[in-house]
């Protein structure tokens, strides 16, 4: 998924990174051993990275389609039979498609006579994703398949959909013709099926509260750097998560996300919520990835983080994400830093 902040990029980064600090702090834990904690998850590409090295898993995120997604990732393993999931796959993906929720409000075919002819997705592709959608639900209400199983073709819908989107990458807005990859019909492709230990757990929660109840040995922070709200910017994939047919509003046909907000895109309030989650912090390695460009200044952040032990950053360069080429930009790139606190008090 072309996703805004992934790391995925950036892993060889971050691994050498956190291995070494480990090192320098003469870690004699093996990653079987330890918890990984990823409470920005997004997509759970960290967090999955992890557990393929054997860590037990903590991960979160408050979107609940990232929460979909990373459940997948994160705690599938064994749990899975592959040969009946390419089955669901290939009967999911060979449905006729209905005139759901999605086609009616997200389809240009769908939304005429309305005030707003959306067109973030083909009439065939919003219909098939209306009609994959409304199967995996029924199936689990039937007792076709099981939890694990509902959230690894939820997820494989979530993640497949969004290759035909009719977007310059995110949903604040839709293109006025169908670009070419929109244009083609979607093929529902199943999400990988990672192995890793079974003790693993992905939560749906405000990372303010949640950072209260859990603990383990790293934690990784990668919130928002900016203004811009992931609610908004991916709130249609929300939609077809949930599928619970909102009230939606406006000539992008936005949700509500009063409740999904994160302090971390508010500038007058990001200092104040990083200090309280760091100091809230029940881990003893604290990773925070950010950019030479966020809300909050590197002396902002590593005032903070030396309150609580020792510090030190590691940085590289970082080629820029680009969610449409309208935006100005000032360079092509940024530099990521990856700031390290030792907390002293575990």
């Amino acid at each position: 998924m072309n996703y805004i902040g992934s790391k995925y990029s950036l892993i060889d980064f971050l691994e050498t990174s956190i291995d070494k600090t480990l090192k320098l702090h003469n870690e004699t834990k093996q990653p079987s051993e330890m918890i990984f904690a990823d409470l920005f998850a997004g997509t759970g590409v960290v967090s999955g990275s992890f557990k393929k090295q054997g860590y037990s898993i903590i991960a979160n995120d408050i979107q609940y389609y990232s929460y979909v997604i990373t459940k997948h990732m994160i705690e599938n393993n064994g749990n899975l039979d592959k040969s009946r999931c390419r089955q669901l796959i290939e009967e999911l993906d060979h449905l006729q498609g209905v005139e759901g929720f999605i086609y009616k409000n997200y389809s240009y075919e769908g939304t005429e006579g309305q005030e707003f002819r959306r067109m973030y997705f083909s009439d065939f592709n919003a219909k098939k994703c209306d009609a994959i959608r409304i199967a995996i639900e029924n199936w689990l209400q039937q007792g076709k398949i099981n939890e694990h199983e509902y959230f690894f073709l939820l997820g494989s819908l979530l993640n497949s959909i969004d290759k035909y989107a009719n977007t310059a990458s995110v949903y604040g807005a839709y293109l006025k013709k169908l670009k070419k990859s929109a244009l083609k019909e979607m093929e529902l492709v199943a999400l990988p099926i990672m192995q890793g230990t079974v003790d693993c757990k992905v939560y749906n929660e405000d990372i303010s509260e949640l950072i209260k109840n859990v603990s383990g040995d790293i934690l990784y922070l990668d919130p928002p750097y900016n203004a811009r709200q992931y609610c908004s910017n991916y709130h249609l994939l929300e939609t077809i998560a949930r599928y619970d047919n909102p009230e939606i509003k406006g000539k992008t046909g936005l949700r509500d996300y009063a409740d999904q907000k994160s302090v971390f895109c508010i500038k007058n309030k990001v200092a104040d919520a990083f200090n309280e989650l760091i100091k809230n912090a029940k881990f003893k390695y604290i990773f925070l990835s950010y950019n030479n460009e966020g809300l909050m200044s590197f002396d902002t952040i590593e005032k903070i983080m030396r309150k609580y032990g020792k510090y030190k950053v590691y940085m590289q360069q970082y080629r820029r994400f680009k969610a449409d080429n309208a935006r100005d930009c000032k360079s092509d790139s940024t530099i990521e830093y990856l700031h390290c606190l030792v907390k002293e008090d575990m």
